[in-house]
């Protein structure tokens, strides 16, 4: 007899009939009845089984009576009477929950305990509900009309009348308004109560002296659950101070002190169990019952311990196990035999209903076993198919096809291994796993398709970035009228290519023509991206791309070579030159141009930014309007701008910055050239000097000394021209040359006296260790003297280095 401290209740009465008298003195403890006194009510309820007694009960006082699952079918939930205590009413309340009358469990001819427990209910309760269906009223042979006959007749035989309030709760109620079923039911009920034999005391005694007859309705609890509950709450407060005068059990006569409650309900059940009148269960369906019952169970104990059983369940654990089905059928078959064996002659209702719960209770048990055999039989069919569909994509047949030979392959070999594991007790079918197993199947199948599909998009993802990237990044770095319309050929014949070679790869997954054009035009979308991603990675080096082209075009000739500012050139025109070639840059990177759509963008830039002279300066400063002064280009998309034209103007201003010091100093240089290549003096200047120098010149022929004088003087000029370097320091300027040359003229005079005087003290060569080839020389002077000279020249030459 079990007890819940947490919701107070207990069983009070078992499915047997016995009465928990220890059980009801704890309950009384917990709930500390004996403190109430005469304040406090007993309600129980009856009705057929299944009609939702428990549940009325738990929505009703919030006790925890055990519902029926309606899931696993009608069957009988309450045995035997239960008493719980009402949470939440006042006065303290106490409800019982009778066990269902009708039920299949007990069987046509067990009423006994039926009567016995509706007889007790209506003994010790001040209200009793009455749970009837409303198709019930008004039928002749309804559930609860010979139990109310009975209980009338006994209730007066064994009762003087304690007036005790009848509330019939009509559930699952129609759309006939409850004005209309109550005077019928009432009518049944008076009619039932005329025909009940009655003793001479109470021949003429009416109804409503035994009891108070009260009629509610509720509407279906499955159907309709919100509005059930709310009458459900509706009539909760009807119970509020139910002994109250003018509540539902105001008017209760002859109650029994709450201390004497469990000491007056053991009498009570104690007459009604002694009733004569009453029958009791046959004798031989009582014993077959409990017989065939107790043999069952033995039967169940003896196959839980069976080593056969435990080894094949242990080895089940650890894989498949071959004749799986047919081992365990035999084991049940051998249980079931004996049963059968030792039941033969009991009645053969109760034999073959207590067979079916032990064959139920069998199946439970091994039901495990068999699960496991399953999973093992999916789990080993799915690594087979993934082996299986690997292996066929290796050997290059196409993905649809193979998935497709696969996929039946697989299915038939788990179909072939459920045979084997299948129980022939058991009509238990393997949907459920085959589905799963299937829906694994198709994930993998997915998973590698996706995995393909991938494989494939990537490699010709590969393929276009081969093929665009290194091209078009050399076809904006050219930067020419034709470098979009190549791009835009270049990237639709390229796209096609890869478009092709994809249509052909993704012949063989043979999915839908919507799929394959989303995959196709993903291709093409993705080409397009990159070229749109690389002009804009182009766009943000525009200034380098710019600075590169006027770089190349101002300081190399048409050939190649590197530029000599020799005083020839025209510096502004090749300036003009460069700089309208970078704007030509500026211009193609400006925006995308993967459309024929035309633009006025260069010419715009021209415009704006390319020098036009003075009277386009002058036109300028004339008009406000500046054609960069914007965030967009006209007729041009934003998505498409890459460089707006405020951006522009502003890179081309920096670009000119950046630039005008090579300009700068290309002209210096070229100044620099003309006056190095200026030293002579003009023509005029000459002629005077032959005119006016003639009588020196005739004076320095008739005297050959004066000559070598003047070339000594030569020589020594040279060298300081050579050691002091003149040209180059007078390049940058004459102010610069000649401070420079204030400092380095001393010490170089120095210098080269030091040389010369060192030459002297070196001891003359003998005439025969001399180098025979100038001999030649020594018969004029001449010879001697220039290679003295060119001996001086070196020396100085090399002290210069």
């Amino acid at each position: 007899m079990g007890q819940s401290e947490e919701s107070c209740s207990t069983q009070l009465i078992d499915g047997d009939g016995e009465f928990n008298v220890a059980g009801l003195e704890r309950f009384s403890k917990m709930v500390k009845l004996g403190e109430c006194g005469l304040s406090y009510a007993v309600v129980s309820i009856m009705g057929p089984q299944s009609s939702g007694k428990s549940t009325l009960l738990n929505h009703l006082f919030g006790t925890n009576f055990r519902e029926m699952d309606a899931f696993k079918g009608r069957s009988q939930t309450t045995k035997g009477i239960w008493l719980a205590k009402c949470t939440g009413i006042e006065p303290c309340t106490l409800v019982m929950d009778l066990e269902g009358t009708d039920g299949r469990e007990r069987g046509e001819d067990d009423t006994a305990f039926e009567k016995q427990s509706a007889l007790f209910a209506l003994a010790v309760s001040d209200i009793v509900l009455i749970n009837m269906w409303c198709h019930d009223i008004g039928r002749e042979h309804a559930a609860n009309k010979p139990l109310l006959k009975t209980v009338f007749q006994v209730m007066m035989r064994l009762f003087s009348p304690r007036k005790t309030t009848l509330l019939f709760v009509i559930r699952d109620k129609t759309r006939t308004p409850l004005e209309n079923l109550e005077p019928v039911l009432r009518e049944d009920i008076q009619k039932i109560w005329d025909n009940v034999p009655k003793p001479a005391a109470h021949k003429e005694t009416p109804l409503s002296e035994f009891f108070n007859v009260e009629v509610t309705a509720l509407s279906s609890f499955e159907e309709k659950e919100e509005l059930f509950k709310e009458q459900v709450a509706s009539l909760r407060q009807r119970f509020h101070l139910s002994i109250a005068p003018g509540g539902l059990a105001g008017d209760r006569r002859a109650v029994v002190p709450a201390s004497g409650f469990s000491f007056s309900a053991q009498q009570i059940w104690k007459i009604i169990k002694e009733n004569k009148d009453l029958d009791l269960p046959a004798h031989k369906v009582m014993v077959a019952t409990v017989r065939c019952e107790e043999i069952a169970n033995e039967k169940f104990a003896s196959l839980s311990e069976n080593e056969e059983w435990r080894l094949l369940e242990e080895t089940v654990q650890s894989g498949l196990l071959l004749g799986f089905g047919k081992k365990l059928s035999s084991i049940l078959h051998t249980c079931l035999s004996e049963y059968d064996m030792e039941v033969i002659y009991f009645d053969e209702a109760v034999r073959t209903s207590k067979r079916q719960q032990l064959e139920s209770k069998l199946l439970h048990l091994v039901q495990p076993a068999y699960q496991c055999m399953l999973g093992h039989l999916r789990s080993r069919t799915l690594d087979d198919f993934k082996a299986a569909l690997d292996t066929t994509l290796s050997g290059g047949q196409e993905f649809a096809v193979a998935a497709r030979d696969c996929i039946q392959t697989s299915m038939s070999l788990f179909d072939e291994g459920y045979a084997d594991v299948a129980i022939k007790q058991a009509n238990w079918e393997p949907s459920k796993i085959r589905d799963k197993l299937r829906r694994d199947i198709d994930a993998h199948v997915a998973s590698v398709r996706a995995a393909k599909l991938s494989e494939l998009t990537a490699l010709y993802e590969g393929k276009l970035n081969k093929a665009l990237l290194e091209p078009i990044e050399a076809l904006l770095d050219a930067a020419g009228n034709d470098t979009w319309p190549t791009i835009r050929n270049l990237l639709r014949r390229e796209t096609q290519l890869a478009v092709d070679g994809l249509s052909q790869a993704l012949s063989g997954f043979e999915m839908d023509q919507k799929t394959l054009n989303e995959i196709l035009g993903s291709l093409e979308n993705y080409a397009r991206s990159l070229v749109e991603a690389k002009a804009k990675e182009e766009a943000g080096r525009v200034l380098i791309r710019m600075k590169d082209r006027f770089s190349t075009l101002f300081s190399h000739d048409p050939d190649g070579m590197p530029r000599v500012w020799t005083g020839t050139e025209d510096i502004r025109a090749i300036t003009k030159t460069a700089r309208s070639s970078s704007l030509k840059v500026l211009s193609v990177m400006a925006v995308i141009r993967l459309e024929d759509d035309p633009d006025n963008i260069e010419n715009t830039l021209a415009v704006a930014l390319a020098d036009s002279g003075s009277t386009s300066s002058a036109n300028k400063s004339i008009s406000s309007f500046d054609p960069l002064a914007s965030s967009t280009w006209d007729e041009v998309p934003t998505n498409r701008t890459l460089i707006t034209p405020v951006q522009c103007k502003s890179l081309w201003r920096q670009f000119k910055v950046e630039t005008e010091y090579s300009v700068t100093q290309a002209i210096a240089a070229q100044e620099a050239n003309r006056r190095n290549n200026n030293w002579l003096p003009p023509p005029w200047a000459i002629l005077a000097l032959v005119v006016l120098g003639f009588n020196e010149f005739m004076t320095l022929l008739r005297n050959p000394l004066y000559l070598g004088v003047i070339f000594v003087a030569f020589l020594v000029v040279k060298a300081l021209w050579v050691q002091l370097d003149i040209s180059n320091e007078f390049r940058n300027g004459a102010l610069p040359g000649l401070l420079s040359l204030s400092t380095k003229f001393l010490p170089t005079v120095m210098n080269l006296l030091k040389k010369l005087a060192e030459q002297g003290h070196n001891p003359t060569a003998p005439a025969a260790q001399r180098n025979p080839t100038l001999e030649p020389s020594l018969g004029n002077g001449v010879g001697v003297e220039d290679d003295s000279s060119s001996r001086v020249s070196s020396n100085v030459i090399r002290e210069r280095s």
